[in-house]
C-alpha cells in the first residue's frame, strides 16, 4: 500500500513565539537577557570579584584605578545595572565601596566624587534596564496571547474550509458535519468524564476530561475501528490507556511508529516520505497537541478501513485532536465562567479567561463594554450597525430580549483611553449614518476593566447593570 505520512496540518500545529528583540543569537541573548534570571545574584557577585581581583593583580598600588583619569571599574556596575536592574547594580557598587575599605586602609581622604558619580551612573543605567525589561515582558505576554488567538483562528478556518469541501462528497457517509464536530468537541473539553477505562489510582490524575467521549466521536468521524488513547504526563507517555474503542491490544511504547509521532508531533503511519518505518503493529499514531505546542496524549490506531487511510481523513483526525487539546487546556477557567453565566458563548468565555490571566500575569489591561439598545425598529437598526463596526480583535456577544438588545464587547489590550476612542468612533459612525448619537438614541453604555477577580462574576455584574436577568 502506497501511503504517505501526514505532516502538520498547517502552521497552527507549530507554535509561533513572538520576539520583541528581533532575531537574536544565543550570545546576544546571554549578554542582553530579557528577564532577570534566578542565578543573576551569583553572576553579579562572581563578576565583581573577578574584575576586582584582576585589577588588584594588574595594579596593586591602585586597584580601583582612582588615578587613571577615567573610572574604568565603574563600567562593571554599569553593565550589571543594564543587565539586571538597579538593585543588583547597587550591589555591585557596594562591592566597590568594600574594595576601597579593603585595598586602601588609611589611604587618604574618601574619594566622594569618584563613588558619587559611579553610583549615580549605575542607578540611571539600572532604571533603564528595569523599565525596558518590564516593557519587554509585557510585550512578550501580549504577543503570546495574540499568537494563541491566531492559532485558534487558523484551526477554525481550516475546519470551515474542510466542511465546505466535504459537504457534497461526505454528506451521505458522514453522520455529522464538521460544524457539529466543533460543537461536540467544545462540550467534551469542558465535560467531566467519570467513566475512564483505567484503574482508580490512575484515574485520579487523568489529564483529559471526556476522553471516552472524544475517542468515540473521533472514531465515528474518521471511521476508526480499534484504537486507544494514552496520556502524556510531564513529557512521559503513559502505559495505561485512558480510553479505548474496539478490542483491547497491548501497547508498545518503543514501537517505531509511536516514536516517530512523538518526535515530529504529527500524524504518522506506515510509510513516511522522510523516514521509512520498517515494521509496526499499528496503523496510525496521532498526537494531541494544544495551541501552545504542549503534547497532551497520543492516539494509537490498531485497525481502520483501508479507504480511510487517506490524506484528508488523517488531516481531519489531527485537527480534531488539536482542537480538543486546546479546549482542555483552557477548560478549567472556561467552565467556571460558564457555571456563573450559562448562556455565555464558549469563544467569549475562553477569551475572557485568557485576558483575565494575561492581566493578572503581566498587567496588560483589557476591558468589557456593554451597549444596551431599546428593542424597537430604530434600536434594532442601530444594534446591527454597531455589530458591523466591530474591531477585528474584539470578541462580541449579542444578547436580545423582549425589551432590549445588549451588545457585550470584549476588547483585548484596551484601557480607559481605548474605550473612549471606541465609543467616539461609534458615535461618529451613528452621527454620519443616522444623524444621532448614543445619548439621543437612548443607548446605555456600561464598561468594566478586567481585574484579578473571577471573570465570571465580573461578567455577571456587567450583564445585570445592563438590565439582563441571567
Amino acid at each position: 500500500m502506497n501511503t504517505t505520512t501526514v505532516e502538520s496540518t498547517s502552521s497552527a500545529s507549530k507554535p509561533r513565539h513572538a520576539d520583541p528583540f528581533g532575531n537574536l543569537g544565543r550570545v546576544r541573548r546571554y549578554l542582553a537577557p530579557a528577564v532577570v534570571r534566578p542565578f543573576s545574584v551569583v553572576e553579579t557577585v562572581v563578576l565583581v570579584l573577578v574584575v576586582l581581583a584582576v585589577s588588584r593583580w594588574l595594579h596593586p598600588e591602585d586597584p580601583l584605578l582612582l588615578h587613571a583619569g577615567f573610572p574604568w571599574l565603574w563600567l562593571m556596575p554599569l553593565l550589571v545595572g543594564l543587565r539586571y536592574g538597579s538593585l543588583l547594580g547597587l550591589l555591585a557598587g557596594a562591592f566597590m565601596l568594600g574594595a576601597w575599605a579593603l585595598f586602601y586602609p588609611g589611604g587618604g581622604p574618601f574619594p566622594a566624587m569618584y563613588f558619587a558619580g559611579g553610583l549615580i551612573e549605575t542607578i540611571l543605567a539600572g532604571h533603564f534596564g528595569d523599565t525596558w525589561g518590564g516593557r519587554a515582558e509585557r510585550a512578550s505576554s501580549l504577543n503570546d496571547y495574540l499568537n494563541d488567538r491566531l492559532v485558534a483562528l487558523t484551526n477554525s478556518h481550516y475546519l470551515m474550509r474542510l466542511s465546505h469541501e466535504r459537504l457534497e462528497k461526505d454528506l451521505l457517509s458522514r453522520p455529522t458535519t464538521l460544524r457539529d464536530s466543533i460543537t461536540e468537541l467544545r462540550r467534551l473539553s469542558v465535560a467531566t468524564d467519570t467513566a475512564l477505562t483505567v484503574p482508580s489510582a490512575a484515574a485520579e490524575d487523568a489529564p483529559l476530561a471526556g476522553a471516552n467521549g472524544l475517542l468515540e466521536f473521533v472514531a465515528q468521524a474518521c471511521q476508526i475501528e480499534v484504537a486507544a488513547l494514552y496520556p502524556v504526563r510531564n513529557g512521559k507517555l503513559g502505559a495505561e490507556a485512558i480510553a479505548r474503542i474496539g478490542d483491547a491490544f497491548e501497547f508498545d511504547a518503543a514501537d517505531e511508529l509511536v516514536t516517530h509521532a512523538l518526535n515530529t508531533l504529527s500524524v504518522a503511519h506506515l510509510k513516511n516520505e522522510e523516514t521509512v518505518v520498517a515494521a509496526s503493529q499499528y496503523l496510525v499514531c496521532a498526537p494531541l497537541v494544544s495551541a501552545d505546542g504542549e503534547l497532551r496524549a497520543l492516539l494509537v490506531v490498531k485497525r481502520m478501513p483501508f479507504l480511510s487511510l487517506n490524506f484528508d481523513n488523517l488531516q481531519l483526525l489531527l485537527v480534531l485532536l488539536g482542537y480538543y487539546a486546546d479546549g482542555v487546556e483552557h477548560s478549567a477557567f472556561v467552565q467556571r465562567i460558564l457555571d456563573q453565566v450559562p448562556n455565555c458563548p464558549y469563544e467569549f468565555a475562553l477569551d475572557l479567561g485568557r485576558l483575565t490571566r494575561l492581566q493578572q500575569k503581566s498587567g496588560v489591561a483589557s476591558s468589557l463594554v456593554a451597549l444596551a439598545f431599546p428593542r424597537d425598529e430604530e434600536g434594532d437598526s442601530l444594534f446591527e450597525h454597531v455589530i458591523r463596526r466591530r474591531r477585528s480583535l474584539d470578541v462580541m456577544w449579542p444578547v436580545q430580549t423582549a425589551k432590549q438588545s445588549v451588545l457585550v464587547n470584549l476588547m483585548p489590550a484596551t484601557d480607559t483611553t481605548g474605550i473612549d476612542g471606541y465609543l467616539a468612533r461609534i458615535e461618529a459612525s451613528l452621527t454620519a449614518q443616522f444623524n444621532t448619537d448614543l445619548e439621543h438614541a437612548r443607548v446605555g453604555v456600561h464598561t468594566l476593566h478586567l481585574e484579578s477577580g473571577e471573570p465570571g462574576a465580573a461578567l455577571l455584574r456587567l450583564l445585570k447593570r445592563s438590565g439582563l436577568d441571567v
